[in-house]
């Protein structure tokens, strides 16, 4: 082999001088490792978690039907997943029924503002303080449970009288202390991935429940 595309990944052509088929078939089996380890993972979270996903959802129906709104934050990934789930919320699929739901994290100008004016654990337990009502929801995001602003943002969250839950993985951790959260979900993996892909489907599967547990259509 002389050179070209094949001298540079000679992994990728089994056929070619110095090329095997043997990394290629180890990213196969280990790609069907992931996913095997993914779908087990979600399928044991169903009876782990569906009690306390209808509790929540309840508890989420309730605060909409009067008129509350949801504050979602988390810090990276953790930030994109409030995001998702906000929009999942407030731009449902037809014919759900449009949900009052904000990511912290969107708004950078109060996100950056906090962060160089006061300090960044302040980011998002600021932002509760001035848009959280009581009644209202904050979701938080966290595949360690324990990052500063996320806890902060939860704390002020349960001083204001909000619903509050929280997403972590591993063993929750401060997350999971008692009082720290109202509705928790502690996705039990030492994965990061992993924990966020069961993440996704939890917050899937609240938002289904939710829409179906608010008392009417929107009747628009």
């Amino acid at each position: 082999m002389s050179g070209g595309v094949e001298a540079l990944y000679p992994f990728l052509y089994a056929g070619a001088e110095g090329g095997a088929a043997g990394p290629v078939a180890d990213v196969e089996a280990s790609t069907e490792r992931k996913a095997a380890e993914a779908a087990a993972l979600r399928e044991a979270l169903a009876d782990r978690f569906a009690g306390a996903l209808a509790a929540c959802a309840r508890d989420l129906a309730a605060s909409f039907a009067a008129g509350g709104r949801l504050l979602a934050f988390g810090n990276g990934g953790s930030a994109t997943d409030a995001r998702a789930f906000a929009a999942l919320l407030a731009a449902p699929p037809s014919p759900g029924r449009p949900l009052p739901s904000l990511a912290l994290a969107q708004d950078t100008a109060a996100l950056t503002a906090l962060a160089n004016d006061v300090g960044y654990e302040v980011v998002f337990s600021r932002q509760v303080a001035a848009l959280g009502r009581p009644g209202d929801v904050a979701v938080a995001f966290s595949t360690s449970g324990g990052s500063p602003n996320v806890l902060r943002g939860l704390d002020e969250a349960g001083r204001r009288g909000l619903v509050t839950v929280g997403f972590a993985g591993y063993d929750g951790g401060p997350m999971a202390a008692p009082g720290a959260v109202r509705h928790l979900f502690v996705i039990p993996s030492e994965s990061v991935h992993r924990i966020q892909e069961a993440q996704t489907t939890l917050y899937h599967v609240l938002g289904e429940l939710t829409a179906a547990a608010l008392p009417c259509a929107d009747p628009r």
